[in-house]
Formats: C-alpha cells, structure tokens, sequence
C-alpha cells in the first residue's frame, strides 16, 4: 500500500505536491509543512501526538512494473486541523521535550 501523498499542509493549507521537499509525516500520514512542523508544532502531530519526518519522494519514472506517480498519483483530499489551536499548542508544550520514540 503506497502512502497517501496528501495534497497539504493540515496547519496552514500550503499546497505541497508529491514533489515537495518541504512535506512532513508523522506515522499516520498526518501531513504538513516543515515551518508548521518546526514553529507552530514544535516536531508534536496535533493529531497522534508523534513526531514527524520527511515525507518521501515518489518517482515519476516507473522503474518498476505499476510503481510510479504516474500509476499511482497523490491524493486530492486535502484536510485540516481536527483540533483548535489552543488544544494544539497546550499538547505541543506537555510533551515536546520528550524524544518522538519515548512518547
């Protein structure tokens, strides 16, 4: 199963295409930009409380029989914050200080 590629950043609705160097996960595809991820989130998913990494890269070329952006492009559902910001911020500052992988 190919990851999702979503179309945006859930904080501040930039557009980010497959291509974008600039795209975030966490380990549910949570999506956003890396200034959201670095200033605004502080490396915490609003969402799962995880932290994030780069999102891949997905080729275009079709090395592989079926594998490429081409056969199987990124999504256009784009998302948004499930919670309010207050709420963001307030799990952000409990638990940024813990490493992503003792959360």
């Amino acid at each position: 199963m190919a990851l999702e590629l979503r179309p945006n950043c859930e904080y501040c609705d930039k557009d980010l295409p497959p291509a974008a160097l600039d795209a975030c996960i966490c380990s549910y595809e949570c999506t956003f930009c890396r200034h959201c991820v670095d200033v605004h989130l502080e490396n915490v998913c609003p969402n799962c409380g995880g932290g994030f990494t780069a999102r891949p890269i997905r080729p275009k070329t079709e090395w592989r029989p079926g594998l490429s952006l081409a056969k199987r492009p990124g999504s256009n559902d784009r998302r948004t914050l499930s919670y309010p910001l207050e709420d963001i911020q307030a799990l952000s500052q409990k638990i940024k200080g813990i490493a992503p992988e003792d959360r």
